[in-house]
């Protein structure tokens, strides 16, 4: 790596490509250690990022790994932030409820511990505790 490629502070290339909602969360993610270039740890955020190097960071608990494709000069649209790199990570693993469990269709077709008990939920659990 020569001092005469071109560069970019790393917190404001990942402000660019919207990983991150502003600057300063950028910086601090930097100041705590929690990105690396290439494999190496950076605690930095005006280390130089430039096209062909590999950014591994979490976000929103999963990790994120991608490859700086080009730099950027300004905070452009979500279109253009895509342009910057190349996402390597691994698809992430839905723990979601599929969208037609989140929500029952009718009353009767809740599934056992889904939510706040119904009336007659509350009623079978009151009878249980009496004992009767």
């Amino acid at each position: 790596m020569t001092t005469a490629e071109p560069g970019l502070r790393l917190d404001k290339w990942l402000w660019f490509a919207r990983f991150f909602k502003t600057r300063s969360l950028a910086t601090a993610q930097c100041q705590a250690g929690r990105i690396r270039i290439d494999g190496d740890v950076v605690s930095k955020p005006h280390a130089q990022v430039r096209p062909g190097q590999v950014l591994t960071f979490v976000q929103a608990n999963h990790v994120r790994i991608v490859r700086v494709i080009a730099l950027a000069v300004r905070r452009g649209p979500a279109s253009e932030a895509q342009a910057l790199y190349e996402d390597l990570s691994p698809p992430a693993a839905d723990d979601r409820l599929p969208r037609d469990a989140a929500v029952p269709a009718a009353a009767g077709d809740r599934r056992p511990g889904a939510g706040r008990p119904t009336k007659k939920d509350r009623r079978r659990l009151d009878a249980f505790r009496d004992g009767g």
